[in-house]
């Protein structure tokens, strides 16, 4: 029972680096945007842009993933993502112009996008019901893991030379930092096992056979085998199946819940949390340090998530931290309405926000979106459920500097509030509970009622 645990928790972590990316490469712009838009002189709309502009890459990455993971395997794929993080980190270090740096942004975009897919997926596809949530759940504390590593590495950064040094070079070496970490991606890979079910997929039986072993012992594997050949043996394989009754309920869940995990605003945070410190009258330094207390309450709450996931179940957690959010949400706006001189209201209703939503749509919209999909088509449709995720976090980075010229901050923050509300209504009403159920068993959840 050891080696079982041991070999599933090496497997996790390797996935999880790919999380720690993520993190770290969504949120390197958190440190840098102020010194870029600076340098270039932009619009609200063009900053908008440049912090922005990855999500388009992640938006193609989201949709290629599925496909090129059904044929090429989970491992392979997520190694496509490695060479795209590091590729981009180092573009990004050379002097260029603007438009290379959008270029590159982008290129680690579509690292970004495959990797939001294939980490859960092949977490998913590894790991035994009974402590899947917790699993999937690690791959999110690396996400968040990356983004509290890289509000250090930005701060460390900006304190080594002068203003003009980081708006010049220092926010280059920001993004270039990310080279390291990717190149640790690479070589974990290197050594990693392909996901049983779609060796099994593949019709590679005794391979996936000995990967199950290695998880749940012989008589389990036999049991995840027939279940495995059981599920393969109902052929689901074109976007057209997605829209049946039933399937179509789980494209519906997969989309919406996406959708809701961004339009409330936490890529906000994460992109823009020295702008808005700055907003409430703090300085430079001060806003970053700030932002680190963001990251670490992140990592902390995400640590709770993964305690309780199993135990409590994924709606319940959803349901409190959607319910939480929106409270701290009004609260922030009310901050930013009553023009509080001090950010520290702000901060604290912004720490609670982060709190609520890293028990609940963190790390479960992953977990959720990774195991409601039947084994013979969840590639594809999870890349149309994480495409519609990118698509969210495009247009609400892209929208938030004009919101704030257009409308304040207050009546800003109050609109993520009302999507808040709107997610803890969703979830209510139309997500299952799939604690302690395998994959095989959820899937039999969208089968015709007779």
């Amino acid at each position: 029972m050891q080696a079982q645990l041991r070999f599933i928790y090496q497997c996790t972590l390797v996935a999880a680096i790919g999380g720690l990316l993520f993190g770290y490469d969504t949120a390197v712009v958190a440190g840098a945007i102020g010194y870029i838009e600076e340098k270039y002189q932009l619009s609200a709309a063009m900053t908008g842009w440049a912090a922005s502009c990855a999500l388009i890459g992640c938006m193609i990455g989201a949709m290629i993933a599925g496909g090129l993971s059904d044929k090429l395997g989970r491992r392979k794929v997520l190694m496509i993502s490695a060479w795209a993080f590091a590729i981009s980190s180092v573009g990004i270090m050379i002097p260029l112009s603007l438009n290379m740096f959008i270029f590159f942004r982008m290129i680690g975009g579509i690292g970004i996008g495959i990797a939001s897919i294939l980490s859960p997926m092949y977490i998913s596809e590894i790991a035994p019901a009974s402590i899947r949530g917790r699993l999937i759940s690690i791959y999110q504390l690396g996400i968040v893991i990356g983004i509290l590593l890289i509000y250090f590495v930005n701060a460390a950064i900006a304190g080594m030379h002068d203003h003009q040094w980081n708006v010049d070079t220092g926010w280059r070496w920001m993004f270039g930092s990310g080279l390291l970490p990717s190149i640790v991606f690479i070589l974990l890979l290197l050594r990693a096992p392909e996901s049983p079910r779609w060796l099994a997929a593949q019709n590679q039986w005794d391979s996936a056979t000995d990967i199950l072993e290695k998880v749940n012992g012989k008589t389990g594997a036999a049991e995840e085998v027939k279940a495995i050949k059981s599920s393969l043996s109902e052929k689901q394989g074109t976007f057209s199946e997605l829209l049946r009754p039933g399937l179509r309920t789980a494209l519906i869940i997969g989309i919406f819940l996406s959708i809701f995990s961004q339009v409330t605003g936490i890529n906000v945070i994460m992109y823009y949390a020295p702008e808005i410190f700055k907003a409430t009258g703090d300085g430079s330094s001060s806003a970053l340090m700030q932002t680190i207390w963001v990251g670490g309450i992140n990592v902390l709450m995400t640590l709770v998530a993964i305690r309780y996931v199993d135990r409590l179940g994924r709606k319940k957690l959803l349901l409190i931290g959607s319910a939480g959010m929106a409270v701290c949400l009004a609260f922030v706006g009310a901050a930013f309405y009553q023009q509080a001189t001090t950010g520290y209201w702000v901060l604290g209703g912004i720490l609670l926000y982060i709190s609520f939503f890293a028990i609940s749509l963190g790390p479960l919209t992953f977990v959720v979106v990774a195991e409601i999909f039947p084994n013979s088509i969840r590639g594809r449709a999870m890349g149309v459920a994480i495409f519609f995720l990118w698509l969210s976090v495009y247009i609400v980075s892209q929208t938030f500097p004009m919101l704030l010229e257009s409308i304040g901050s207050a009546y800003t923050f109050w609109i993520y509030m009302i999507m808040s509300i709107l997610a803890f209504l969703f979830i209510w009403r139309m997500v299952p509970e799939t604690k302690g159920k395998t994959l095989e068993e959820i899937q039999d959840l969208w089968k015709p009622k007779n």
